[in-house]
């Protein structure tokens, strides 16, 4: 009982420092010799522990060639987890709507006129994702909440990274400019009157508008698709090519 604790405790310390960042995956693992000296346990006691670790999904043994670090399968499963702009958009509803239903009662004069210039920048159309983005932000810190403030980012980093969600916002967001400015607009008169529920139902007010917006672009993709799709089989099962001229 006592080794087999002995050996989870290694297992333990290992992983740590492959979760630090010490031992990146790809990397190789000091040699058993070595890790024993450094843990001062017997070298059947490493062994056991870097079986332990295999069967975790934490290294992969070569044999002769040494253990290796691989990508941790369940951090791997959770990263590859793809958001749609639909997901991320209701999440986004939830989430800031009441970020902007809590900054309604704390945010402060200075950041009240950081968001009017946001806003200004927008109607001049002055980098307006970057307004767009600083809009939303400003009212997260307000909050004063910093797991708040940290969604909101993750948030904005998914819109930001993922090509599928930035291809679906590039084109909706393109086309309703003046609609984009007198939602933020709202939102910030809201806020500006520290009224929390009016706060709450502007923001839910701009992403409704812009989930059916998604919506509506989706359809026309879709309908487009079937559109060629169906071009596409009359040419190929048309029997206009095998037709004598004057039947054409």
């Amino acid at each position: 009982m006592k080794n087999r604790r002995l050996f989870w405790n290694i297992v333990e310390k290992i992983e740590r420092i492959i979760d630090s960042g010490q031992y990146p995956v790809g990397s190789r693992l000091p040699p058993e010799r070595e890790l024993a000296e450094t843990y001062d346990v017997s070298r059947p006691t490493i062994r056991e522990a870097i079986i332990a670790l295999e069967v975790r999904g934490r290294v992969e043994v070569k044999t002769g060639s040494g253990v290796y670090v691989i990508e941790n399968a369940q951090t791997k499963s959770h990263d590859e987890r793809k958001v749609s702009a639909f997901e991320l958009t209701q999440a986004r509803a939830l989430v800031e709507g009441e970020a902007a239903a809590l900054a309604a009662s704390t945010i402060t004069d200075i950041e009240l006129e950081r968001l009017n210039k946001t806003l200004i920048a927008m109607d001049k159309d002055i980098d307006s994702e970057a307004a767009d983005r600083e809009f939303h932000l400003i009212i997260s810190t307000a909050t004063r909440n910093n797991a708040i403030s940290m969604a909101v980012e993750n948030l904005w980093k998914i819109r930001d990274t993922s090509p599928e969600v930035q291809a679906a916002y590039k084109g909706v967001c393109s086309q309703s400019a003046s609609m984009r400015l007198a939602e933020h607009t709202a939102i910030y008169n809201a806020l500006k009157k520290h009224d929390t529920q009016q706060a709450r139902a502007t923001m839910h007010q701009h992403f409704n508008r812009l989930i059916n917006a998604l919506f509506e672009a989706s359809e026309k993709q879709a309908l487009e698709e079937v559109r060629k799709q169906t071009i596409e089989t009359r040419g190929l099962y048309s029997l206009t090519h095998i037709l004598p001229a004057s039947s054409k």
